[in-house]
């Protein structure tokens, strides 16, 4: 049986030429963060993955944002794909699935992950505008590209509908955390990893 008393926990440390991004995260946690990337909305954003997750996540990067937030939010993408990957080690007990549905005002958006070792990634969701504040809302897709990549887990994110960009930005990162809370979840009772295949 597993010991669902065990935390799990990452430390990761990114350096490029480009960006260097440290990220410590408690899949356990309470959704207590301390986030700086230098791109106000994207902390923000960032802030509401933890919180509605309940994961304890602290991240840091510093970038080259003299030419824009590509890089910065590219990379904390990878490592914060790198964290969950390492935290959740060899999946036993792991619940493996998680969807939810979050609304904010007008807007509905709708998530589903699998921890399946497969990364996908299918993103469906209107640009109404180009930027909030200094972030490109183009780069919102990127960012999961890139975590889903390395934490080896297949995303559909959606909003079924929405007018305003910021809502329909932030009900995405709140379903999201929703999504992958319960995906990451440990069940006393799957005492082997779930998969007919034995591995993922």
């Amino acid at each position: 049986m597993i010991d669902v008393t065990v935390a799990r926990l990452a430390h990761i440390v990114r350096t490029t030429r480009e960006t260097r991004v440290e990220v410590e995260l408690n899949l356990d946690g309470q959704g207590t963060a301390t986030i700086s990337t230098g791109i106000p909305f994207f902390d923000h954003m960032l802030h509401q993955l933890a919180r509605h997750g309940r994961f304890d996540l602290c991240l840091t990067c510093v970038g080259d944002l003299e030419i824009d937030g590509h890089h910065t939010v590219e990379d904390v993408g990878i490592t914060l794909g790198q964290a969950f990957a390492k935290a959740l080690g060899d999946k036993v007990g792991l619940v493996r699935y998680g969807h939810a549905y979050v609304p904010m005002d007008e807007a509905l958006a709708r998530a589903v992950v699998d921890f399946s070792g497969r990364p996908f990634v299918v993103y469906q969701v209107t640009n109404q505008r180009e930027r909030i504040g200094t972030f490109e809302v183009e780069l919102a897709e990127h960012f999961w590209h890139s975590f889903a990549q390395h934490a080896a887990c297949t995303l559909h994110l959606e909003v079924l509908y929405g007018k305003n960009q910021h809502h329909i930005l932030e009900a995405t990162f709140k379903a999201a955390a929703r999504a992958l809370e319960e995906a990451v979840r440990r069940d006393p009772r799957i005492t082997d990893v779930p998969s007919t295949k034995g591995l993922l």
